[in-house]
């Protein structure tokens, strides 16, 4: 198979070498190159299934070097460090206490100190603007091209809203990433809390130091607090990103439902065990209190021979979502649509919940089908992974976003709402080739300067302009009993 898709690759080179310039012809081949070997590491990844599991792994190029009966032996095979990675309290209840032992080549604490480097167009600061109630839409954002810069996945984040404070361990962010080139013998990770990582054009090889992922669109993978990781692309790329300062990602309750069904554990799927040995100028960067550091080491961060424990990172198909909705009548609140969900202190309430609207059937009688008008205690932030989403088939764009802040009205646009009254509600298909998801919270976001001047559709609340007064008092009105038949029978 290999050696087909490399005979395949090398006729396309050739028979575009008259429309290349020397210059350009090698960086084609190079990109080409890049590409065939991302595709490659794509196919011979291995995962492993389930969700919250005590995993094991180690690379087998090393046989054995998982410590047998305990943790950190006095040593460890093939000169390995052992180090823990801890995700909660060690006094945290069991159901809850996440941590893993990577068994490396070099303890993590070999680096140079931490400096101060330009955040960009990142930030944790939600004080800097006025607050703004107004429904927002934003057009989709602008990847910059290779040709004119070279941005790679942490040069490319920009934080768009968010509430809360990092150094408090109590809020969420919501960024969105544009890049254009992979990340060079560098790092990332968070000290402030969990990635929730959304592709939406291009897919992204990941490299973390328990193992590599092939992220695609309709896939989403999380990276927990203080996971380090790298970021491949193999062309211009753009995608969403919701950190959580506080608690980590869980399944949501089932209740009635039962055992099954919305996401199930077995197909989360986390890496396995994947080190390069690698003496290099290495620059690792570290988002801490909501500010970013830079510190150099001379070797690859990513050396963990072997790790087991329950606090890993992982990757979701959405496609795998098993979707639940009414099959009598009325609209289902968008809660049996979560996929993922971080849950507050208050009882049922989330700093976080990641829902999805996936393809699905649609059968409710004597009910309008899309989803309601609306307002929220909750502070609702949609992206569009790809298609259209239901409720507004125009205006909103793959890699565009809406936010509908705490208590500002929503619902469909004027066209969906007349055609939704009228339709022949016979069962039907809904959202085929689109996936839309909302990032909803129960905290009340604030927007930045950044997202208040960067594609902003200044049009958005046109939509629903054309909603037309249908009120009547009409005693044939046969949707209920009117006034004017009260009347009548008194």
């Amino acid at each position: 198979m290999y050696g087909k898709s490399r005979s395949c690759s090398n006729r396309y080179i050739i028979n575009s070498i008259k429309r290349l310039t020397k210059f350009d012809l090698a960086r084609e081949a190079y990109r080409r190159s890049r590409s065939f070997n991302m595709s490659l590491q794509k196919d011979k990844l291995q995962y492993m299934s389930g969700f919250g599991n005590e995993f094991t792994s180690e690379d087998p190029r090393c046989p054995g070097a998982l410590p047998q009966g305990q943790n950190n032996p006095q040593k460890c095979k093939y000169g390995l460090y052992a180090e823990q990675l801890s995700g909660s309290a060690f006094t945290a209840p069991r159901e809850s206490n996440v941590r893993s032992w990577l068994y490396r080549i070099r303890p993590s604490v070999k680096h140079n100190p931490f400096k101060p480097i330009d955040n960009g167009l990142f930030t944790n600061d939600w004080d800097k603007v006025k607050p703004n109630p107004n429904q927002m839409r934003w057009k989709p954002f602008d990847i910059t091209k290779a040709s004119q810069k070279k941005v790679d996945f942490v040069q490319g984040m920009a934080t768009i809203c968010g509430a809360g404070d990092t150094k408090g361990r109590h809020g969420l962010g919501i960024y969105i990433y544009t890049c254009n080139t992979s990340m060079d013998n560098k790092c990332f990770y968070s000290s402030d809390g969990d990635l929730l990582i959304v592709p939406q054009q291009g897919g992204i090889l990941i490299t973390t130091e328990f193992g590599k992922m092939q992220v695609d669109p309709n896939e989403i993978c999380v990276i927990q607090q203080g996971i380090r990781f790298s970021v491949a692309v193999s062309g211009e790329t753009r995608g969403y990103m919701m950190e959580v300062f506080d608690g980590h990602f869980t399944l949501p309750n089932l209740g009635p439902i039962g055992a099954n069904g919305l996401a199930n554990p077995r197909d989360f799927l986390t890496p396995t065990a994947c080190y390069e040995d690698k003496d290099c100028n290495y620059t690792v960067i570290s988002k801490f209190q909501g500010h970013l550091f830079s510190a150099k080491q001379d070797h690859s961060p990513f050396d963990v021979v072997a790790w087991h424990g329950n606090y890993a990172p992982y990757k979701y198909n959405l496609d795998n979502f098993c979707t639940m909705n009414t099959v009598s009548f009325d609209h289902v609140d968008p809660s049996v649509f979560t996929v993922l969900t971080c849950q507050s202190l208050k009882p049922g309430t989330a700093i976080a919940d990641f829902v999805i609207f996936p393809p699905r059937w649609s059968v409710a009688q004597n009910t309008f089908r899309p989803p309601y008008y609306h307002r929220n205690c909750m502070s609702e932030f949609m992206g569009l992974i790809l298609g259209k989403y239901e409720a507004k088939e125009e205006g909103f764009s793959p890699g565009g976003a809406t936010l509908h802040s705490m208590m500002t009205p929503h619902g469909p646009d004027a066209e969906c709402f007349e055609n939704a009254s009228s339709s022949d509600l016979k069962p039907q298909r809904v959202a085929d080739g689109t996936m839309a998801f909302m990032f909803e919270s129960s905290l009340s976001m604030a927007v930045t300067e950044w997202g208040n001047k960067t594609k902003v559709d200044e049009k958005y609340y046109e939509c629903w302009q054309p909603l037309k007064k249908h009120f009547t008092i009409d005693e044939n009105d046969t949707n209920g009993p009117s006034i004017a038949k009260k009347k009548k029978a008194t």
